[in-house]
């Protein structure tokens, strides 16, 4: 998985510039799927749009965004599927740069990252039948 991740305090506003970047973007991405690589991926809104559900004990509690000690958001995600992180990597490195930001890559966990954690029968049976089981054994 693949997130980009921007200034907390970037601006919303349709400049030029941005209306060139997301066009920069939708290219780059034609490219990932014209390889095959690209399997989903969205944009998000705003953290001032968002909500945090946080544990604290036996209960939960509901916190509204923006999030104060964010210095960075997630601003979109794609989910590629490559043969390793060297690929990622290259597929990364061919994203436009728009000079701000950064992008993270994240590898799911496959069947056998669980060994030791997961009985046998259990590994036998991952991945798991339908769209659930298509990426790692979430």
């Amino acid at each position: 998985m693949v997130f980009a991740k921007v200034p907390a305090d970037m601006s919303m506003e349709p400049t030029p510039e941005q209306v060139e970047a997301f066009a920069a973007m939708d290219r780059y991405t034609d490219e990932l799927v014209a390889a095959g690589v690209f399997v989903a991926g969205a944009g998000l809104k705003p953290e001032s749009e968002s909500k945090r559900v946080v544990d604290q004990g036996s209960e939960r509690m509901v916190v509204d965004g923006p999030f104060a000690e964010a210095r960075e958001v997630v601003a979109g995600f794609s989910i590629w599927e490559v043969k390793d992180m060297d690929e990622a990597l290259a597929w990364a490195m061919k994203a436009p740069n728009f000079g701000m930001g950064a992008v993270e890559i994240r590898p799911f966990f496959e069947a056998a990252d669980l060994e030791g954690f997961v009985s046998p029968e259990e590994l036998a049976a991952a991945p798991r039948e339908g769209e659930r089981g298509r990426l790692g054994v979430a």
